[in-house]
């Protein structure tokens, strides 16, 4: 390959969750390679500032409301990518919910229903609507599940919030086999713990935060930039023979070795 592998010139990139954290800053680093990003969160407001601020700094951006719990406003977001832009090239389905903190015997029904809905099945709904218009296209592309290393390793506390995203990593290994054909990648990405609102239970509570601290390699908690250049890798060619992963990107919290 001649170039830039991690260039993304002309890519359509769609981005979920991406009025704050992760999905922000992904979508800022996906426009800084020349991808045409695509941002998408519930509220308009929000979706609209994160576009503006791209297009400000030179990127080619759009802007869509979408509630990823609601598959009507999914079906939705993706006709109105195809008929601006063709279609989806590069999916990053990155939105996500956490509403309940405590032990998992004791998750409220309610609680369990929302984060599925919001973690597992708008990110399957969105990357089937992706792969099969790839497909119609006969285009490779990209799909990158934002998942966690609490879909790797036990969840205490949090253990609704960490079978969907165990559930996210076995569906990105089955979409992989089953769409690499076709040329599409599918891969995800496991943060660990980072500076986010979602995180907020974690990060805000002195003695958590101290603990998970002390057992992180390289001392710090992740940034979203961490993550969002993560997500470039996996989105460009550079990566382009890496399918059915799901890269931890935790700065060594998951090794075990420091107590």
């Amino acid at each position: 390959m001649s170039g830039d592998p991690f260039r993304l010139d002309e890519r359509v990139a769609l981005v979920t969750g991406a009025s704050r954290g992760i999905g922000a800053a992904s979508a800022h680093a996906l426009a800084a390679r020349g991808a045409r990003v695509v941002v998408a969160s519930r509220r308009q407001e929000a979706v609209d500032s994160v576009a503006a601020a791209i297009r400000a700094g030179g990127g080619q951006a759009m802007a869509h409301a979408c509630h990823m719990g609601r598959p009507d406003d999914i079906a939705a977001l993706f006709d109105a990518v195809e008929q601006a832009w063709g279609g989806v090239e590069i999916l990053v389905n990155n939105a996500a919910t956490n509403p309940y903190f405590g032990p998992l015997v004791e998750a409220p029904a309610a609680a369990w229903d929302k984060t599925f809905e919001i973690n597992l099945k708008g990110y399957f709904l969105a990357a089937r609507r992706c792969a099969q218009g790839l497909a119609g296209r006969q285009r490779g592309g990209s799909i990158i599940h934002v998942a966690s290393v609490l879909g790797r390793n036990a969840a205490p506390l949090q253990g609704v919030y960490g079978m969907t995203k165990a559930a996210v990593i076995s569906m990105t290994q089955t979409l992989a086999v089953e769409l690499g054909g076709a040329g599409i990648r599918v891969n995800a990405v496991c943060p660990g713990l980072v500076e986010t609102r979602l995180a907020a239970a974690l990060v805000d509570n002195e003695a958590l935060q101290a603990r998970v601290l002390q057992q992180t390699a390289l001392g710090r908690l992740g940034q979203p930039d961490d993550i969002a250049d993560a997500i470039v890798f996996l989105a460009s060619d550079a990566a382009r023979f890496v399918t059915g992963q799901a890269l931890v990107v935790d700065g060594g919290l998951t090794l075990g070795g420091l107590a």
